[in-house]
Formats: structure tokens, sequence, C-alpha cells
């Protein structure tokens, strides 16, 4: 089957591409593997060399960058434009610090010398999601390849003009030939891929049932697997907090990408005391995002992705809204052209509906009454998922004490859970597990290797 390049916004096909053939990948995956060892004894000062001509790549092309994924995702334009500037950020960030976090480690030991030292483990495959065609790969493949790895990018069927493009930056900045490779592949090829033994570990970042059989074929292999999967995180508000700063926040957590973000908030879980005013203050906000074209500078939402996840999403609000949810706001697809659904809110979500259980990958928010404090942390956690959360309060120093009771890779106090190139990023139970990011990003694919000299 072809990738197809389809506009959200429109139904129109942007353009067509042929997957790759049995030879085609066979010929990339060699190509990857000597070009690997190739750079694996480039040091450290080239490797940050090429990495800062990506980021230069990215910044001057930044506008036609942000078209491409505006066009192909449904992105609203200004959030494509961000997206392009983190992922240079990524990559200056790792070619400033990969050698701090990859530099010998001596320990004391009965040797004459020890230490610890972190050399590549080869080839990565990295299979990325399309809603952040840029990031989720920049954000894999600038530790990756700074710790002297190659990278053959499994991206999305859905955004191949992205995948193309990527592929295109790391040519053009100089790396050597093969070492990042984009893969016209199908999900069926997977398998046979990871089980290759010139592939050496694996990064996938999706959907919980897919990351499963990735983890699964990885097991198959023994190779290393991170996994960044779904996520429902919490956005729980206490009494305390400052309600207009704070539903503000909630509106622009929920529905940054059109709602289409592992790490939005998703379940909004109030106190009684300020259940009724918070949840007026976010059904006026919500209201007032203005929903088009996603090539304009001012709009706000654009469509999701594709049809179909637009059919699923709205199976699930109106399962729920059989089940007992209230539909607060919204919770209708928009009418005519392109894959847009209305900013939407879904009031007295409990434990009986789909909403409270499961991810709502869109722009759907989940409104959760607790009873009371200990409550609202109870239901926080009442999730099989857990990559991140947010908490929020005048009382910061309560909330911080409040925030260790929460099972989550990540927990923001008074902010939207966000990823930080300095910070590690990533997921407990079913969201996942490894981390991206940070020196513990760059360490995930590296040899741990212990050298003992008498």
């Amino acid at each position: 089957m072809p990738h197809i390049s389809l506009n959200p916004a429109t139904g129109k096909v942007e353009g067509i591409f042929q997957r790759c053939n049995d030879q085609q990948l066979d010929n990339a995956l060699e190509e990857g593997m000597e070009a690997q060892k190739i750079w694996h004894k480039t040091d450290l000062v080239q490797r940050a060399k090429a990495l800062r001509r990506v980021s230069e790549i990215l910044r001057k092309n930044h506008d036609d960058y942000a078209a491409l994924i505006t066009r192909e995702m449904g992105k609203p334009l200004r959030e494509a434009r961000s997206e392009v500037e983190k992922s240079a950020l990524a990559c200056d960030y790792y070619a400033h610090h990969a050698a701090e976090f990859l530099t010998d480690e001596p320990i004391e030991t009965d040797a004459t010398r020890s230490y610890v030292s972190y050399p590549p483990l080869g080839t990565v495959l990295a299979i990325m999601p399309w809603n952040f065609p840029f990031w989720q790969v920049f954000r894999a493949a600038a530790p990756a390849l700074m710790a002297g790895n190659a990278i053959m990018l499994k991206h999305s069927s859905s955004v191949p003009q992205c995948a193309l493009a990527v592929e295109d930056i790391f040519r053009t900045a100089g790396l050597p030939k093969g070492l990042f490779a984009t893969l016209m592949i199908e999900a069926n090829q997977v398998a046979g891929i990871i089980a290759d033994s010139r592939i050496h570990a694996i990064t996938f970042t999706g959907s919980e049932p897919v990351g499963r059989q990735v983890a699964a074929e990885a097991g198959r292999s023994l190779k290393k697997c991170v996994l960044e999967l779904g996520g429902s995180d919490p956005f729980i508000v206490l009494r305390d907090a400052d309600l207009d700063y704070t539903s503000t926040q909630a509106v622009n957590s929920r529905f940054l990408n059109n709602g289409q973000s592992c790490i939005a908030a998703k379940r909004f879980i109030v106190v009684p005391e300020i259940a009724d005013e918070f949840a007026l203050l976010m059904m006026q906000k919500v209201a007032a995002l203005r929903v088009g074209d996603p090539m304009k500078e001012d709009t706000q939402i654009g469509p999701m992705a594709r049809l179909d996840l637009r059919d699923e999403l709205h199976r699930q609000v109106t399962d729920s809204i059989a089940q007992g949810a209230h539909a607060l706001l919204g919770c209708e697809p928009v009418a005519g052209e392109g894959a847009y659904y209305l900013p939407s809110i879904l009031d007295h979500v409990t434990p009986k509906v789909r909403a409270y259980h499961e991810e709502l990958f869109g722009p759907v928010a989940a409104f959760i009454r607790a009873h009371d404090e200990p409550d609202a942390l109870r239901i926080a956690n009442d999730t099989r998922f857990g990559l991140g959360a947010s908490l929020w309060s005048r009382d910061v120093a309560r909330a911080e004490r409040l925030s260790r009771e929460i099972e989550a890779g990540c927990c923001f106090i008074n902010s939207i859970v966000k990823s930080d190139p300095r910070l590690p990023f990533g997921g407990i139970k079913a969201s996942g597990y490894g981390r991206e990011l940070s020196c513990h990003g760059i360490r995930e694919f590296v040899n741990i290797k212990t050298v003992w000299v008498k």
C-alpha cells in the first residue's frame, strides 16, 4: 500500500508515496549499519558540529517546515512553527551537552583504574507518530545520533512528506549517507525489522496497544526498547487555586495541537468548593476558541489528523453521554469538509463512562468532580496510565508534598505538562517505560560498560 499524504482540513490528497520494496529496505539497513561504523569513530566535536548544522537548517526553513506539518496533519500554523523551533532546540542542547553526558565515569574500586563508559548500541529503529511529526523524531534522534548510533525512521504512514523532509535535513547537514534513513514501510513489516540483526534497539511513541506489540517483538529479540505510550493526564484543581489563571491554562493544555497530545491534560479533577465556578470559567474560554483553517494565523483549533480518528473520538463521547456524562459544550463533529470536531467538555464523568477510563485523543475535556482533596488524589491515580500530571494550588509547598503521591512520570505544579530537553520525559504503568531527553535519554541507547584495569 502506498503512503498517502492527505490534508485533514480539506480532504485533498497532497501526495502519494510508494513503500519500500524488500531490496530497498535491505539496502537501507545495510547502508545504515556501515554508516554507523563510521559515525561511531567520529569524535563528539564533529558530531556536535553536524547536529548544529541540523538546527541551522531547521531555523532557516522553519516557515516551510511549519506549513508542511500543518498541511499534513492539521496543526495550527503558529503551533507548527513552535514545533520546528523546539526540534532545533533539542539538537542544540545535545550538541552542547553530549560530551558531558557521555564522558567516562571513574569509579573507585580495588582496580588500579575502573570506570564506566558509554559506547553506542548501533542502529536504533525509531517508530514515530503523526501528532508531532518533527518534534517526536528529533527528540529521539538528536541524543541517539550524538551517542554514535544510526537511526532508521518508521514514521506514521499519514505524514510521509514530513518523514522525507526530516531525512533530507540530516542529509543536507552532511551526516554520513544512510546514517539517518526514512523507511517507507507498512506496520506489518515492523516485526521483521525489529528481528533483523542490523537493528540493535527500538524507540516507539504511539498508542498503548501498538506499544505492547512492539515490546513483545523487542522482547523476542532481546533488544532494548523505550516506549512512550498514551496518557490520561490528571489536572487537579484544589480549592485555593487561582481559578482564572488555572482555567486559562486548562484550556491551553487540553486543546493544544487540536487536543492530540499524549501529555495534554485530559481529566480535570476538581474539589466541590470550586467545581461549578471552574466549570463555568472553562466553558466560557473553550467556547471562545477559534476553529478554522489551520493555515490562518488566528486559528486556535484546526482539524483532527484523520476522519477515522474523529469518528472514534465521537463514539467515545456519545457512549460516555449514554452512560451518564453530561455534554456541557460541543460534543459534535463540525459539518462540512475536513476532520473538524467542536472543542468539547464532558461534565459529571464517573467510573461508569468510557471517558473516565480511556484516553480521549482529541479536543474533548473530561470534567470529574471529587468528594474532597484525598478523593481527588485517588481519582488522579485511578487510571492504568501514568505519563504526566499537574496540580494547581496557591500553597506551593503543600502542592509539592501532594505531588509525591501522584503516580506519573512527571508532575507539574501550577504549570501545564510539557517536555523540555533538560528534563527526562517518559511514563510509568501503561504509559510505557524508559526515558527520553536530558542525560537520561542519551544513555538509553548506549552500552553502559564497565572497564576494570589492574
